[in-house]
């Protein structure tokens, strides 16, 4: 029986999720239907809009995407400090921003005067609209439910676009992170419908790839920070703890390997990569292709996930994914 979803979810844990939504009746996201020759690839630019667009309003960063024929993978960081941050006007103009809310919010959003009690009321509904911002299923809802309702439309016909419920893995650790979302951004590859990560269409890796030649990075996407853990002052950096190059690098290197038919072999520069994040290459080629079959609700090293364990009254995580990852 599935586990509901705030028992997968457990931001003491960890903040970095990996999700996946999948279509039913045969449904297309993209490409062409083989059966009716009809091209539904305009609909990877909805999703790719969607989840940018959702990006600058809930508390939760987007780490990796890709939009393929009929599912989707995220990598997914929740912010959860951010939206405690948030005053109540910038709550409601970010839920406003996806739904009307109620005529208290509008007119307290707007300035108007209002008494006591309607106040104590909008103060009640931004409460729980703020938890909603930081909420990994609230995301998922806020990107499934208008696709499958502009699909709908265009389809001419009714009933479920997606699977019931969107699967999701928690990722414990660093190593975990960055093997799945190259898993993610190979995607495409993988699939034979992209030959280099930087042509892979409606990817977070093509997006960081136009923007690192710009030098910068997407401001819509979760930053890359480096290895630097000091606090100058500001803060420590947010981000992931790795180099963007170290990162770019090492999924063109391992997507080359993908290509080139030699799944199981490391090439000799892709080891000094692996050995600066702490990957063991040995089994990296075996992540960065398999994560889905060898991996299930839990995903870290050996470490990490002793510590999961300890700090959890639920099932034994899978094994596997213990020695794919130690």
């Amino acid at each position: 029986m599935p586990r509901a979803r705030s028992q997968q979810v457990s931001l003491s844990d960890t903040p970095y999720y990996h999700c996946i939504s999948r279509c039913v009746r045969r449904a297309f996201l993209c490409g062409e239907d083989v059966v009716t020759g009809k091209s539904f690839e305009h609909r990877r630019g909805w999703i790719e809009a969607r989840i940018l667009f959702l990006a600058k309003i809930f508390s939760i960063d987007v780490c990796a995407y890709a939009v393929m024929s009929n599912h989707l993978h995220l990598v997914l960081h929740v912010d959860d400090k951010q939206e405690k941050n948030w005053s109540t006007h910038e709550v409601l103009k970010r839920w406003h921003s996806l739904h009307k809310g109620t005529l208290f919010t509008q007119q307290f959003a707007r300035g108007d005067a209002m008494p006591e009690y309607a106040i104590e009321l909008v103060e009640r509904s931004a409460a729980i609209y703020r938890e909603r911002l930081s909420d990994i299923s609230w995301f998922m809802r806020e990107l499934n439910e208008p696709i499958a309702r502009q699909a709908n439309l265009e389809d001419e016909c009714t009933g479920r676009f997606w699977e019931g419920r969107f699967k999701s893995q928690a990722l414990l650790d660093e190593a975990s992170i960055l093997a799945c979302m190259a898993y993610v951004d190979l995607n495409p590859i993988r699939a034979g419908i992209a030959t280099t990560p930087e042509t892979s269409e409606f990817t977070s890796v093509k997006k960081r790839v136009e923007s690192a030649e710009k030098g910068r990075q997407p401001k819509t996407l979760y930053p890359f920070v480096g290895n630097e853990r000091k606090d100058n002052g500001k803060g420590a950096p947010k981000g992931i703890a790795c180099k963007l190059a170290d990162y770019l690098q090492l999924v063109d290197l391992t997507g080359r390997i993908v290509r080139h038919d030699k799944r199981g072999a490391i090439d000799l520069s892709l080891s000094p990569i692996l050995q600066r994040l702490g990957i063991d290459s040995e089994n990296w080629m075996e992540i960065a292709t398999k994560f889905e079959a060898h991996t299930h609700g839990v995903v870290g090293q050996t470490q990490s996930i002793e510590r999961y364990k300890n700090s959890q009254t639920r099932a034994r995580p899978n094994k596997r994914c213990c020695r794919l990852l130690a």
